[in-house]
C-alpha cells in the first residue's frame, strides 16, 4: 500500500501563490506517476496535472497551464505544486494522487492511491 499525504493548502487572495506538498510512504517503489486533481463545491473532482516517468513527463489542464507547476523529488517521495496568480475560480480541496501506471484513464480520477485532500480558498 502506499499513503499519501497533502500539505499547504489554505487562504490566499487573487493573485497569490501557493505551494502544495504530497509526500508518499509505504510501497513507493510501485509509484509510476503522481498527480493533483481537485473537486470545488458542488462540482465534480478534475484533474489539476500529472508527473510520470523518469523523465518526468508533465500534464496539465487547461485551466491551469501556465500558471501551475508540477514537480516530483524522488529522494523524498514528494510531489509539489507550485500554484501562482491564483484565481477565486480555483478554490477547492485538492487531492494527491499516485499510480502504478499512466494512461488516458488517469484524467477521469482511475488511479491507484488518493491523498485524503487539502483545502484552497482563493477570495476575491
Amino acid at each position: 500500500q502506499v499513503q499519501l499525504v497533502e500539505s499547504g493548502g489554505g487562504l490566499v487572495q487573487a493573485g497569490g501563490s501557493l505551494r502544495l506538498s504530497c509526500a508518499a510512504s509505504g510501497r513507493t517503489l510501485n509509484i509510476y506517476a503522481m498527480g493533483w486533481f481537485r473537486q470545488a463545491p458542488g462540482k465534480e473532482r478534475e484533474f489539476v496535472a500529472s508527473i510520470r516517468g523518469y523523465s518526468s513527463n508533465t500534464a496539465y489542464a487547461d485551466s491551469v497551464k501556465g500558471r501551475f507547476t508540477i514537480s516530483r523529488d524522488n529522494a523524498k517521495n514528494t510531489v509539489y505544486l507550485q500554484m501562482n496568480s491564483l484565481k477565486p475560480e480555483d478554490t477547492a480541496v485538492y487531492y494527491c494522487a499516485a499510480g502504478r501506471s499512466y494512461g488516458s484513464n488517469w484524467y477521469n480520477g482511475q488511479v491507484d492511491y488518493w491523498g485524503k485532500g487539502t483545502l484552497v480558498t482563493v477570495s476575491s
